[in-house]
């Protein structure tokens, strides 16, 4: 062996083994975290003076952890931490069995007994295969999905694909399930995710609710012009979708500030308010920066296009989700009234959905 031929082989080991250790760091943490959440529930459920804390557990505990510097221990962690349990009963089988913990069993056996009917219609996953690929990261953007066959979807194409965490999220915000059950090319929509592009036009659905009544016909991929097109034809009932007293009066609507010029997606006049309203349509996550682009519409059509009579605009953000605290920060002690509302979308065919899961599953050994 030549000497350069051992410094390869040193490099190759330490890397090899700094991966690793990394590894097992994270999913240490993800198991740290799933037992922080499921003393959380037993101390809920059981703990002889939990009535003496009753809402403000989580903050007490936050405070108390804090003083041991433990680190992820925020109000918002340990519940997310007690959703983290609650979301995922079958790991403790794995947790259990890895670390051997048979003090816990008999405390389990009656949660595992009442959450096993819940998952009995959906395709089964090792769940020590989300433990051994997944970070607690991919975890928290699971956790965002409340439905558990369209969590299932995402916890396979992102063992399947090797997501990182920001392609998962992506997956998530621009409702990939329930794109690919309308297309018949699946495989090209859930390989768009991969790509090391923006999100491009050609991938936004942006209120997928209004398929319903739309009657889009199926094809490999829809468009934003696709959508847009079927909004405008079918007026009348995007209008009873959206409530009384809404009148259209533009979409795309294009203002300006020198050369700069921006449009507002859907722009209607309430006539029992007797305002105008602005739909910002955003097909991912809500974002702070979208509640100051609302307001700089608002402003606009306060100093151009109010008449007399009228009250002041409002502006409605209708997004694929949306986190409650980052909605109130963003918008409390506004002068503008801006609502931030989730729109949701129909699911797909249970069965097709799930056929389609245990398709994906053989590639990768799911059950």
């Amino acid at each position: 062996m030549q000497f350069s031929e051992l410094i390869g082989k040193l490099e190759s080991i330490h890397s090899q083994l700094s991966h690793q250790a990394v590894r097992q760091a994270d999913q240490l943490l993800t198991l740290r975290n799933y037992l922080f959440g499921f003393y959380i529930v037993e101390f809920e459920q059981h703990g002889t003076d939990r009535a003496a804390y009753g809402q403000q557990l989580h903050k007490r505990l936050s405070a108390e952890l804090q003083k041991y510097s433990i680190k992820g221990v925020s109000d918002r962690s340990l519940r997310q931490y007690r959703q983290f349990y609650l979301t995922y009963p079958q790991i403790w089988q794995t947790l259990s069995a890895k670390f051997k913990l048979p003090d816990f069993e008999m405390i389990r056996q009656v949660d595992v007994l009442s959450t096993a009917s819940t998952a009995q219609d959906i395709p089964m996953l090792d769940s020590s295969l989300l433990l051994d690929r997944l970070t607690y990261s991919h975890f928290v953007e699971l956790l965002k999905v409340d439905n558990p066959l369209l969590r299932r979807f995402y916890e396979v194409e992102a063992l399947k694909n090797n997501w990182k965490v920001h392609e998962l999220n992506r997956a998530i915000t621009t409702l990939l399930a329930e794109r690919t059950s309308l297309s018949t090319d699946k495989a090209a929509v859930i390989a768009r995710i991969q790509e090391n592009q923006p999100t491009g036009m050609e991938d936004l659905i942006r209120n997928p609710y209004l398929l319903e009544f739309l009657g889009l016909q199926e094809k490999a991929e829809y468009t934003e012009n696709d959508l847009e097109k079927a909004i405008i034809d079918n007026l009348q009932e995007f209008l009873l979708e959206l409530g009384r007293g809404f009148c259209f009066e533009a979409r795309q609507k294009r203002i300006s500030f020198g050369n700069r010029h921006y449009r507002i997606d859907l722009v209607f006049y309430h006539r029992i308010l007797k305002c105008h309203v602005l739909i910002d349509l955003k097909i991912g996550e809500f974002d702070h920066a979208d509640a100051g682009q609302m307001t700089v519409y608002l402003n606009y059509y306060k100093a151009n296009e109010m008449s007399v009579g009228d009250n002041p605009p409002v502006g409605i953000i209708l997004c694929a989700s949306k986190d409650n605290a980052l909605v109130e920060y963003a918008t409390s002690g506004m002068a503008n009234e801006v609502f931030v509302s989730q729109y949701l979308a129909e699911l797909p065919d249970k069965d097709q959905l799930k056929a389609l899961i245990e398709r994906e599953s053989l590639d990768f050994g799911g059950e």
